[in-house]
């Protein structure tokens, strides 16, 4: 009944967005800076790699997934139809769901600051252009 207006095409397009923002994000844009903040060296990436990454991005691709069909509708309910009002929901969306409920990692993990702007402004540019796409994409 939730999903059953919900374009599927723009969903998997919205999953493949946000694959490719990330790999750029976490890659050349602030791999470096990323992975120095997390506490990962090459050895451990290498490491990781071994254990197979593939499952970890097929999940996380399916997780992304799930979260535009529950965007797309959310969209949907509210007649949002145009790209800068779907943004300004992606925005609510980040501001109060991703951005407070992040704050975790840097109360109770001791993660650094700039971990927690990186992964966060990493959040909030995906679902800026989800948000968007997915409001005039029905």
């Amino acid at each position: 009944m939730a999903f059953e207006n919900v374009n599927y095409l723009a969903i998997l397009v919205a999953g493949i967005i946000s694959m490719v923002v990330g790999f750029l994000w976490y890659g050349p844009l602030f791999g470096k800076a990323w992975m120095r903040l997390s506490g990962f060296d090459s050895k451990k990436i290498d490491e990781s790699k071994k254990k197979g990454m593939t499952k970890s991005y097929i999940i996380m691709f399916i997780a992304t997934l799930i979260f535009a069909c529950v965007l797309a509708t959310l969209l949907g309910m509210m007649s949002i139809t145009t790209f800068t009002r779907g943004m300004w929901i992606g925005f609510l969306v980040w501001l109060g769901f991703y951005a407070t409920s992040g704050l975790g990692m840097l109360l109770w993990e001791g993660k650094p600051f700039k971990l927690y702007v990186i992964n966060m402004l990493h959040y909030l540019v995906v679902l800026l252009i989800i948000g968007g796409m997915l409001a005039v994409w029905r």
